[in-house]
């Protein structure tokens, strides 16, 4: 089963967003084994195992859908169903860290592509989220001039410098909501 039939299957009868299937498609075509941005990569848990670490209820997971781990340890971005909205081109994307944490980091897919133009995997813990990188020591991921030129020429969406901005935009619309709607299932 290729990624696009394990996106299909995961998001159970959702309309999978013409801009993620594009990115998929990037990716499977241009990318191929590299990385467009660090520690970004396509990836369906379809148990769901780290989810039900938070919770095993059956809303709670109902209203996640993942589709990309975040870094290189298994933390991963998701799109969150809030107040039952299915339309995934509208949600909040959320991270869940391998080692803790919950955190909204983006307003909407758009918002998530252009963090990715960072280039940089997000610091996840119990109480922040936010994307650093080294200027003395970084190099950017194979793939990531490619991905900022498509993501330009398909959606006319602008690289940027500062990935905290966009996460701290999303977290003033999303962060109260998302942190007492987890706290419904989820006790630290």
């Amino acid at each position: 089963m290729n990624m696009e039939e394990k996106l299909i299957k995961n998001f159970k009868g959702l309309a999978i967003p013409s801009m993620l299937l594009s990115l998929l498609q990037f990716d499977n075509e241009v990318v191929k084994n590299n990385y467009f941005s660090d520690g970004f990569e396509f990836s369906v848990d379809e148990e769901k195992t780290g989810l039900k670490t938070y919770s095993d209820e059956k809303d709670f997971l109902n209203s996640i859908y993942e589709f990309a781990n975040s870094d290189g340890s298994g933390s991963s971005y998701g799109f969150w169903l809030k107040d039952g909205n299915v339309n995934l081109d509208q949600v909040p994307i959320v991270v869940f860290g391998s080692e803790g944490g919950y955190h909204i980091v983006a307003c909407n897919l758009d918002d998530l592509l252009q963090i990715l133009t960072f280039d940089s995997e997000p610091m996840i813990d119990w109480d922040e989220v936010y994307y650093y990188k080294d200027p003395d020591d970084f190099e950017p991921s194979e793939k990531s001039k490619e991905y900022k030129d498509w993501l330009k020429n398909e959606f006319n969406i602008s690289p940027i410098d500062d990935a905290d901005a966009l996460v701290e935009k999303a977290q003033k619309i999303y962060k109260e909501s998302f942190d007492s709607w987890v706290g419904k299932f989820y006790e630290e």
